[in-house]
């Protein structure tokens, strides 16, 4: 296991045919000179790195209690973290030499990347997403079919990530010669969940720099979101061996974890199978993986990723769960004190962060990693509240 008792790959022969062809190619280029040099480059000139470490002076002032700063992949090109690790698969796909990428998204943000990258990489793009999601997300699936992209709607099971995943790995499996799956999150079957941390592990890294040139120390605490968990590992992994610094994954309660309409696989799941992978699951008395449900389709997951599995089973990161009407309360707070307006996914850690800093005092330093902007959530939340907006 790479992950102690949490990992592994656990797929059927032919799809781990596709996997060892990937767990192969990363083993020869993650030490590569030139590839690292040539996805470095991709970042700083294309994806706009490094983002912005933001003091937020508003909200500082506003709560009372620890400085805040803000961590703003929200800025980065497609408006959230998830170009770093398109950027990195897609890359690696090219020296395979694969001439199509293959993607399932939630929100539609790992999407938007995947497409913008093949277009980059003049490559073919086909994503897969659940017809629910599809709805919600309006504005990013014709993000995606502006890029080029195919976009397949999943009306299967639940039609939400999930299956997603489930149909991205179909479509894989019937064309593992000529494509590659870009797994958007820090899941799947070894070396997925490995590989995503570490193209996005640069997040953990400019924030150590940045904090320590502002503030000449490490912060006291980071905040991220977790569904599968990609944006939360990249900002936590640099920080891991700092055992002062604490770190706090949130997940989504949905309307509340004493119902069925959640996404907390940490705090309420069980060791399980799932896409490939051991983790923590949810599932019912049989066995089955449960329904599960947040309004953030990000967060709209039933395991998360093994690593975070394992950080929780040692204690070393602590995860939380926020509801829908705490995250929609920080998705307005967050739009009215700063003029930031956070993907509904970063408003489940921004929730978090604000009852946290009230409490700590002036003297302690907290960083909330803003995984996305919310331009794609606008329109669900102004429905989820009773709003219309008239295209």
């Amino acid at each position: 296991m790479e992950f102690n008792d949490f990992g592994g790959q656990y797929v059927d022969e032919f799809i781990l045919k596709g996997v060892k062809e990937v767990e192969k190619a990363y083993l020869k280029y993650k030490n590569d000179q030139s590839f690292i040099e040539e996805f470095n480059d991709l970042l700083f000139n294309y994806a706009n790195r490094p983002s912005l470490l933001y003091y937020a002076k508003n909200m500082t002032e506003n709560l009372n209690g620890a400085k805040v700063y803000l961590k703003r992949e929200d800025l980065n090109h497609t408006g959230a973290h998830k170009i770093n690790n398109v950027l990195g698969q897609a890359l690696l796909a090219k020296k395979m030499g694969k001439k199509k990428l293959i993607a399932e998204t939630g929100a539609g943000q790992h999407g938007v990347a995947a497409a913008t990258a093949a277009v980059l990489l003049n490559m073919e793009c086909e994503i897969h997403m659940g017809a629910v999601d599809i709805e919600k997300q309006a504005l990013n699936v014709y993000k995606m079919r502006l890029l080029g992209a195919n976009v397949v709607s999943v009306d299967f099971g639940l039609k939400t990530l999930k299956e997603a995943v489930d149909s991205a790995l179909i479509a894989w499996n019937n064309d593992l010669d000529n494509s590659f799956y870009l797994i958007g999150s820090a899941v799947g079957p070894h070396p997925y969940p490995t590989m995503v941390r570490d193209f996005q592990k640069i997040i953990g890294k400019e924030i150590k720099a940045q904090i320590n040139l502002s503030e000449k120390r490490n912060p006291d605490y980071i905040i991220a979101c977790v569904g599968g968990g990609s944006n939360a590992i990249g900002a936590f992994y640099e920080f891991i061996n700092n055992k002062e610094v604490n770190l706090i994954g949130v997940e989504a309660a949905g309307e509340g974890l004493n119902t069925n309409k959640h996404s907390a696989a940490i705090s309420l799941g069980k060791k399980g199978l799932l896409h490939g992978m051991k983790t923590k699951v949810l599932l019912d008395d049989d066995g089955n993986i449960k329904e599960v449900h947040s309004i953030a389709a990000g967060l709209d997951y039933p395991g998360v990723g093994p690593e975070h599995a394992y950080l929780e089973s040692i204690k070393r990161v602590k995860y939380v769960a926020v509801t829908n009407e705490d995250a929609i309360e920080a998705f307005k707070y967050l739009s009215k004190t700063e003029g930031i307006i956070p993907a509904i996914e970063s408003a489940h850690a921004v929730a978090y962060a604000i009852k946290l800093v009230k409490n700590l005092s002036k003297d302690k330093i907290v960083v909330i990693n803003l995984s996305g902007r919310g331009d794609k959530d606008v329109k669900h939340i102004a429905k989820y509240l009773g709003e219309e907006i008239i295209d």
